[in-house]
């Protein structure tokens, strides 16, 4: 069988020093990849050329550096526990797990062409789950961050008052997140730890679909400035039924992969939702009065 586009790359990533296969002399591990010496440079490249646009060359927005690991209270309150899932199915012919919102046919197995198999749809949390602290106990449990926006509202208030801040002004970070993937696939497109770069702008409530329009065009231009074809990117708006519970709108930049469009970065209106669920929950003032 002739090798696929995407087989050639990863070939030619492995011989070039881009990137391995994770602990590869013991068989690897599914869906974790570690960046080479080539590759490890051309990562802090796209990172620091994200920093510099998106920060180092604007007045309104600012750099945090938030801490991976967080306790129940921030998912708790931000709805990733209850949230966070994906439809999970099982074909009881061949034993694969499937996201079943992923499938071309949601009656027919992508792995052994079985129609009908499948189990029951169950939803399965994303977050990866671990214990801090020497003994066990609900009292220690912590979470794998899944997204590092929430440092940036649980930050808002200390960030509010140290950086000299007034909206409308952003809090961006890079840094590790990590999501329990059913079926991660397509080499380092999906895979259960991974880089982000995030930014969460705050303006006031009246401007917000204003700000939304200004990041969609402001992102989408990006990637183009930075060498990529126009032709080769789009920008899909989400249908109502894939909005994440925080938002009122969101737009995925996509590229065309070799597999076809897929998700490059997304940019979302999450409405003053985060905010107030941390500020009821907590107890702590986290809005901005504007005098």
């Amino acid at each position: 069988m002739p090798a696929t586009e995407l087989d050639q790359i990863v070939n030619l990533c492995k011989r070039r020093g881009i990137v391995y296969p994770s602990a590869e002399i013991y068989g690897g591990f599914r869906s974790t990849y570690d960046y080479g010496p080539i590759g490890s440079l051309l990562l802090r490249n796209v990172k620091d050329a994200w920093i510099r646009s998106m920060v180092q060359q604007r007045d309104d927005i600012v750099l945090i550096d938030a801490a991976i690991l967080g306790p129940p209270q921030v998912w708790q309150v931000s709805g990733h526990l209850a949230n966070f899932t994906d439809p999970l199915v099982d074909c009881t012919e061949c034993k694969t797990r499937h996201r079943l919102d992923k499938l071309d046919d949601p009656d027919t197995c992508p792995n052994c062409g079985a129609q009908g198999s499948f189990t029951e749809a169950r939803e399965f949390n994303l977050m990866f789950k671990t214990q801090a602290g020497p003994v066990e106990g609900a009292g220690s449990d912590a979470y794998l961050r899944p997204e590092t926006a929430q440092g940036m509202f649980t930050n808002f208030g200390q960030v509010l008052q140290t950086a000299r801040k007034r909206p409308p002004f952003g809090i961006a970070q890079v840094g590790k997140s990590f999501r329990n993937e059913i079926t991660p696939q397509n080499w380092i497109f999906r895979t259960r730890e991974f880089e982000q770069m995030e930014m969460e702008f705050f303006v006031p409530p009246a401007e917000s679909e204003q700000w939304y329009e200004y990041w969609c065009n402001e992102r989408m231009q990006w990637y183009v400035d930075h060498g990529i074809p126009a032709d080769m990117l789009q920008l899909r708006p989400h249908d109502a039924d894939e909005l994440s519970h925080y938002s009122t709108g969101t737009a995925d930049v996509e590229f065309r992969f070799p597999w076809g469009f897929d998700e490059l970065e997304g940019i979302a209106n999450r409405t003053d939702y985060d905010l107030k669920a941390h500020a009821e929950a907590s107890g702590e003032k986290l809005d901005y009065f504007d005098p």
